[in-house]
């Protein structure tokens, strides 16, 4: 796929999310309302994780809307069992998949296990079922990915650097590890999440270095 393709899917992609207060629930509705032509649902936590996988399948010159693949931000991963009730004899007809945080992997596995899909005990079992863990979450991830220093590059491009730096003096969060300072940052307001969930992963896709689970992730909803 050319260049001009994926700009054009990355546009799409940033179109259903636009700006204000009820920008969370807007794109939750328009992702519930994918779900009864989808062959595949990929479960996620929240908006900005919803924003991540799409902008990772756009940048990667994937149209999941064509794919008939929806991303469904649940509320959190401890509603995965009560998402996936919810679902009816539909949980039959379509391959299943998710992203979540480290310390949310026993809700996701306790909802698969309760929904009968499997009884995964380990990362690897989850994996098994399509279901991939973040350590600690996906702003680590990436944050990981592209080093502290790439991370601030896109802060000070965007205009956030003398804010961050602003954060970085105050007293709870002076000692701390830069990259604890960032995660701090980037989890400050919902619209910053997910403003730097689409940035870092445009950059870690330009630099080849997407976080494995996110990549897994894509690979386990590719098209068969």
């Amino acid at each position: 796929m050319d260049a001009a393709r994926r700009r054009e899917l990355a546009r799409r992609v940033l179109d259903g999310y636009a700006s204000g207060p009820d920008a969370p629930v807007r794109a939750t509705a328009n992702a519930l309302a994918k779900i009864d032509r989808a062959v595949a649902l990929v479960l996620v936590e929240g908006v900005s994780d919803q924003i991540a996988v799409e902008t990772a399948a756009a940048g990667r010159g994937r149209d999941l809307d064509a794919e008939r693949v929806a991303v469904v931000p649940i509320g959190g991963a401890h509603a995965t069992g009560r998402f996936l009730a919810g679902l009816g004899p539909q949980r039959s007809r379509v391959r299943l998949a998710g992203l979540c945080d480290l310390a949310e992997a026993d809700f996701v596995a306790r909802g698969l296990a309760t929904a009968g899909i499997g009884v995964p005990r380990t990362h690897d079992d989850l994996a098994e079922l399509g279901f991939f863990v973040c350590v600690d979450d996906l702003e680590d991830e990436l944050i990981r990915a592209l080093g502290v220093d790439g991370v601030e590059a896109i802060l000070a491009t965007h205009g956030d650097l003398g804010s961050f730096r602003t954060l970085q003096g105050q007293p709870a969060w002076r000692d701390r590890r830069p990259a604890a300072q960032l995660r701090r940052f980037m989890g400050s307001g919902s619209r910053r999440k997910s403003r730097y969930a689409r940035l870092l992963v445009e950059a870690a896709i330009a630099r080849d270095v997407l976080p494995q689970p996110l990549d897994r992730l894509l690979a386990s909803v590719g098209p068969h």
